[in-house]
């Protein structure tokens, strides 16, 4: 062997990972989703979930916007357009309770006492710095977009799950869902995060429950 092929053979073994020993075998390419019956799947989900609205979820959310930021746990209740939210941060021991409806809404747990507003979102914005889109959020933590906004545009993964929806300047990425329930319940998203500039909101949920309504 000469001097060449000897250099050659042994570049070949360094090299190994990059290309130079003959490709393994791989397997076979992944179908690609069929976007027609993945947006019929979404739809039947939209069509369950409008008309279930009383639901509620444990989870954990970290919120930043900026250099302002924290973490903690989430326990969210909608009753319609009624919600109550409250919000707890382990290490300062700090919680938060928001609850109202389209219009009229309380900011528990802040210097000062209670703060009350319209809007959830803009009492959140001026008393915290966080930005969080609370109605639109009622519906993109479930997979649907939000009525109340411009229509979404929807992406689907390689399951067919909704992998991204884009409303209101908002980018919301699911990255996880739980499996459909016994019950009927479709499949619910797990992990979510919106973002829209230098606001991000990530939730990640630990139990989903239908709300019974009372007698």
């Amino acid at each position: 062997m000469t001097a060449r092929l000897l250099s050659a053979a042994a570049l070949c073994g360094v090299l190994l990972l990059a290309g130079c020993a003959s490709p393994g075998v791989r397997g076979p390419a992944p179908t690609p989703v069929d976007a027609g019956l993945a947006a019929d799947a979404q739809a039947a989900r939209e069509t369950w979930l409008a008309a279930h609205r009383d639901w509620s979820m444990t989870g954990r959310v970290a919120i930043r916007r900026a250099d302002k930021g924290g973490s903690g746990r989430i326990d969210w209740t909608q009753r319609g357009d009624t919600f109550d939210v409250a919000l707890a941060a382990p290490v300062t021991r700090q919680t938060w309770r928001l609850v109202g409806n389209p219009g009229q809404v309380r900011l528990e747990g802040v210097d000062g006492g209670p703060r009350q507003g319209a809007d959830a979102g803009q009492l959140l914005l001026e008393t915290t710095g966080w930005e969080i889109p609370v109605q639109a959020l009622a519906y993109w933590i479930r997979g649907q977009a939000a009525p109340m906004l411009a229509p979404a545009r929807l992406a689907y993964g390689a399951d067919g799950q909704l992998s991204q929806l884009q409303q209101g300047g908002w980018t919301i990425d699911f990255t996880a869902w739980q499996l459909p329930a016994a019950d009927g319940t479709p499949a619910l998203p797990a992990r979510i995060e919106a973002q829209r500039g230098d606001a991000r909101v990530r939730l990640i949920v630990d139990t989903w429950q239908p709300v019974v309504a009372t007698p």
